[in-house]
């Protein structure tokens, strides 16, 4: 497997952990995804939308757009129905984005600068995928946590247990 085979089957693993976590959270009463749980971002809404906001920020870094927004935690969807509709769509626009990637585009250095620390940034775009898809694995284990904390399990997503078409990369069958 080369890099962009390896980037592709991330992406595609991540959009498919999302769904999961998404489909745990629907079976959360009507406060649960809100309530302050004490954690970074305070809640189950707040941890997915900061999750939904990197994306789009690295998205746009990727893609050589404006950045979107100047700050961390802004609230972007406050209905979580409309959270989990704009995640699918920036997860599809993600792997849609990897997947027309070629060799060569492997090689590209992009400055940004970070909203966390104000400091300009020189990456190379496998670098900040990394990033990116480090980072919604960080925030989605805490998501976890917090389910278990409303007495939610979130079902087996360790990668190990991806169906084959997330693993292979094909849409006909699952283990």
């Amino acid at each position: 497997m080369n890099l962009l085979e390896n980037l592709q089957l991330q992406a595609r693993y991540s959009q498919w952990v999302n769904q999961r976590l998404y489909d745990v959270c629907a079976n959360l009463t009507e406060d649960d995804p809100k309530r302050d749980r004490g954690v970074f971002f305070h809640s189950i809404h707040g941890t997915w939308n900061h999750l939904l906001l990197g994306d789009r920020v690295w998205l746009a870094r990727l893609q050589g757009q404006p950045v979107p927004y100047q700050c961390l935690d802004l609230e972007l969807y406050a209905d979580f129905a409309e959270l989990r509709a704009a995640q699918a769509d920036c997860d599809q626009a993600l792997r849609d984005w990897i997947k027309g990637l070629q060799t060569d585009d492997l090689q590209r250095r992009i400055t940004f600068r970070s909203l966390s620390t104000g400091q300009d940034k020189e990456l190379s775009v496998p670098i900040m995928l990394t990033a990116l898809l480090n980072h919604k694995t960080h925030h989605r284990g805490q998501i976890t946590a917090l389910l278990s904390q409303c007495g939610c399990e979130s079902g087996d997503i360790d990668f190990i247990c991806a169906p084959v078409s997330i693993t292979l990369g094909f849409t006909s069958r699952t283990i």
